[in-house]
């Protein structure tokens, strides 16, 4: 416990206790990401900082309540709104003459992060500290131009950049204002303000010392002079430095116009797109750029050539010799680990100016690919600078058809060895997958070496799903295709699993045991053991493989293998949003594929819907999915239940289908009784039909014989419902099977209404609707000629749904089959209605609840 001199506790102070209880409420508020500070506390700590800023008070005390301050009005998701009279003493304090610059920095952040204000007025023309001004200029470039301020702290920039400097006073404080000026208002800057500062951007890029600053500390009575002397800047590698300076160069101290040069590296891309929009300057730029191979890049390295440019040439060429040194200087080895960092940085950086010159200068083109090309051979060896080939390849993309360059080799490494050795780099992956989005005109149509490697893109995906899912929404139309789209589907299923092979990968590069994997007889007794073992290899290498190269089926091995790793968080976080590009992929599929392409995928689901990663929860999701799309397919292709009648009946026959995944069997066998009809197919025979309701009648005779010892599981009644309707449709189509049929739901119905089965289902509204069909299509069917026209409607009338439709004749018609089976069955007036209605509506893309 802190003591005073006394040794009275400060804790035992009243005054001291509030400021710790305030100042606790403060970190608290920070530490849950909001302070609940009271207005009323907040207004009586504002007047304790007035009276100690009114005082002149600009020590200790006060910085340490500016900070406290400044961390109520920043930490809160809603605006704090401080009094006029206390922002106006904060402004007057940060033009106090004596005020400490740390004062004076609380005092604009303050006022800052409660801005807009209205009618503030902030005055620049007198302003002759640049310290002062960048901070007053950045309260006023946060009001939202409403006045001009933008334009008026632009003109005052460049009026002080202008101008000669008194001792004492940095330009560097006002270069991030410039770049925050030219950000919110491209077309604030004239064209004469736009040459001085290429013409001053020249100066500090190209002509800094290459000799250290001195010491600012002072030297003392027992100093050494000869220690105060400056020494020559140095490389990164320790050698002296023999060329200009750049940010790579070396030194203990720096002087302002070095300091000056970093400053200006760091904006000079975002000045290069601000000054240089226009892509050529002359009109004989092309015969320019022709030359530049051979002799004009040696003309213009030289200095008095240069110096005949306009301003805005001069800056260009000045940039690209710094980009040049910068990638000269990244290739010595640092002596310091931070420097080491620094070098990819700027190497990255410098690579994207270049790319951003030669787009704006094609003759820059020629001089620059050369020097890439090395590098490129360079990093392709060196895994720690693996984020500078993705600018290296943007360059190639942008440029390599102006120069006639093949760059097969760049695009071949970078989609190729990137993602599969570093799937697992968070950053990578993210620069990686935005650089294909950003290029995916190009993608599209001009390199097929994309669309080939789509499986190796997937990794990034399955290492990192949550950060890149909205990315992959973007791209992964342009990966699908007829020749990719059943490969793709597969990839997409196996998602999850994807993510735990790679997990193994990775684990699988620590030192191995001595126990011999390789030998046969040996089973895996665990996911590593089995990822060594030579007996899923080949399951492995199809899982991790890089290329598009077909399907191999039986992955359920795998499955097995890996099952104690589904329940991963990885794994698990991968498998919540396949569903989501599944249904994308069916969204941009169906916009393009054919008959064969589409029979195609319906066997697919058929085989996939029973292999999918036994991850919680992740087949359920799946199999929604799947039964959705199914429906969307049989619309587009209605024959496919004639093509696919072998696949559709051994699907259909297999009656752990119906529990293992019950959406997506009841829609198959709706589908069969909405498309199996001449109507849609003239290869659809009586005998097809018979073959199919053979089947499913049998499937129906097993799922509804109630036997006291039997051990199926119960059976939705919608599964139910919609089979009693398949089947009548079929028999519609095929009359002769009508009695056999009305016979089959006679014993249905009676089903339905045997007591036993209230302990089986324990709910009367299932057995009712169970009841309520039969009854209906028993009814139905008493008329075959009526049973035809409704369950089987010629597509003028199903197509346009006037069933629908008051304004058509078709209501008529219902009203009087209506009438007829109310009068041959002693419905109550109403109910015939409802039987042909629902029965009509039961023919739409999706079965309505009501009707199933």
């Amino acid at each position: 416990m802190f003591t005073q001199k006394h040794g009275k506790s400060i804790q035992n102070r009243p005054e001291s206790r509030k400021k710790m209880s305030f100042w606790l409420n403060c970190k608290m508020g920070v530490e849950s990401g909001e302070l609940e500070i009271e207005d009323e506390e907040l207004k009586k700590f504002c007047s304790r900082i007035t009276g100690l800023l009114q005082k002149e008070d600009l020590g200790h005390e006060t910085i340490d309540c500016l900070q406290r301050l400044y961390l109520i009005v920043s930490a809160t998701k809603y605006s704090r709104k401080l009094e006029k009279k206390f922002v106006d003493l904060l402004l007057s304090t940060l033009y106090f003459p004596k005020c400490p610059e740390q004062v004076q920095v609380l005092c604009a952040a303050i006022v800052r992060e409660i801005s807009p204000f209205e009618n503030l007025t902030l005055l620049l023309d007198h302003i002759q500290n640049t310290k002062l001004l960048s901070l007053v200029s950045s309260i006023l470039l946060a009001q939202g131009n409403k006045r001009d301020e933008v334009r008026d702290v632009g003109l005052r920039v460049t009026k002080i950049l202008e101008s000669r400097q008194p001792e004492g006073q940095s330009l560097r404080y006002l270069l991030p204002v410039l770049s925050k000026v030219i950000t919110l208002s491209p077309k604030v800057l004239k064209e004469d303000q736009i040459s001085l500062i290429n013409k001053r951007l020249i100066d500090w890029l190209r002509y800094a010392s290459i000799q250290q600053g001195v010491s600012q500390t002072s030297g003392g009575f027992f100093s050494n002079p000869w220690a105060r002397q400056p020494g020559p800047i140095t490389e990164v590698d320790g050698a002296v430095a023999t060329d200009f300076f750049t940010v790579l160069s070396v030194g203990q101290h720096y002087t302002e116009d070095q300091w000056l040069n970093m400053q200006a590296f760091s904006m000079l891309r975002k000045w290069l797109l601000y000054s240089g929009n226009d892509e050529t300057d002359s009109p004989d730029s092309d015969d320019k750029s022709e030359l530049e191979g051979s002799v004009m890049s040696m003309i213009s390295a030289t200095s008095t050539s240069s110096r005949q440019l306009p301003p805005k040439e001069r800056l260009r060429e000045s940039a690209f010799e710094y980009c040049q040194r910068l990638i000269e200087q990244s290739n010595r080895r640092a002596l310091k680990k931070p420097d080491c960092e620094l070098q990819k940085a700027c190497l990255v950086e410098a690579v994207i100016i270049l790319d951003l010159l030669c787009r704006q200068d094609s003759s820059f083109i020629y001089r620059t690919l050369s020097r890439l090309k090395i590098l490129h051979g360079r990093l392709c060896g060196d895994l720690t600078y693996v984020r500078t080939l993705l600018p290296v390849a943007q360059f190639f993309l942008n440029h390599s058809e102006a120069a006639a360059v093949d760059s097969e080799a760049v695009y071949q490494h970078l989609f190729t060895n990137i993602p599969s050795e570093l799937f697992y780099n968070s950053m990578l992956a993210f620069e990686f997958i935005q650089f294909c989005r950003e290029n995916i005109h190009f993608f599209n149509g001009n390199l097929s070496i994309f669309k080939s490697n789509f499986p190796n893109l997937f990794k990034f995906l399955a290492w990192n799903s949550a950060s890149l899912i909205s990315e992959f929404v973007d791209i992964l139309p342009v990966f699908i295709d007829a020749s990719t789209a059943i490969e793709m589907l597969h990839v997409l299923l196996d998602l999850p699993c994807l993510t735990a092979a790679l997990d193994l990968y990775i684990r699988s590069s620590s030192p191995t045991s001595e126990k011999p994997l390789w030998d046969p007889t040996l089973k895996p007794t665990s996911c590593l053991d089995g990822f060594r073992d030579p007996h899923y290899q080949t399951l492995f290498q199809y899982l991790l493989r890089t290329k598009a190269r077909g399907i191999v089926k039986g992955l359920t091995p795998l499955h097995q293998l890996l099952k104690p790793m589904a329940s991963c968080s990885r794994v698990v976080q991968c498998a919540e949003i396949v569903p989501i590009l599944i249904q994308l992929f069916f969204t941009v599929v169906t916009e393009f594929a054919d008959g064969t392409l589409i029979n195609q995928l319906v066997v697919l689901l058929l085989e996939r819907s029973d292999s999918l990663f036994d991850v919680p929860q992740f087949k359920a999701a799946v199999h929604r999915v799947m039964s959705s799309q199914l429906l969307v397919l049989c619309k587009l292709h209605p024959s496919l239940v004639v093509e696919l009648s072998k696949e559709l009946l051994e699907f259909t026959g297999t009656i752990s289908n119906i529990h293992s995944k019950e959406n997506i069997f009841t829609n198959v066998v709706w589908a069969i009784g909405e498309y199996m009809s001449v109507l849609y197919d003239r290869r659809c025979t009586v005998e097809l039909i018979n073959k199919f309701f053979e089947a499913l009648e049998a499937l129906l005779f097993e799922i509804t014989q109630f036997r006291p010892s039997a051990s199926l599981p119960k059976c939705c009644p919608r599964v139910i419902t919609v089979l009693m309707t398949t089947l009548t449709k079929l028999v519609s189509r095929s009359q002769d099977l009508i009695p056999r049929v009305f016979l089959f739901l006679s014993k249905v119905r009676s089903f339905a209404e045997n007591p036993a089965m209230t302990s089986v289902y324990n709910n009367e509204e299932d057995m009712e609707t169970i009841l309520t069909r039969a009854t209906e299509l028993m009814n139905l069917l008493k008329m075959p000629s009526v049973a035809q026209f409704v369950l089987t409607p010629s597509v003028e009338v199903s197509n346009p749904r006037y069933h629908l439709d008051t304004n058509t004749s078709l209501p008529l018609a219902l009203r009087m089959v209506s009438q007829l089976v109310e009068k041959e069955t002693g419905f109550l007036p109403g109910q015939g209605a409802n039987v042909t209605q629902c029965i009509l509506e039961d023919s739409d893309l999706e079965p309505p609840p009501a009707c199933i």
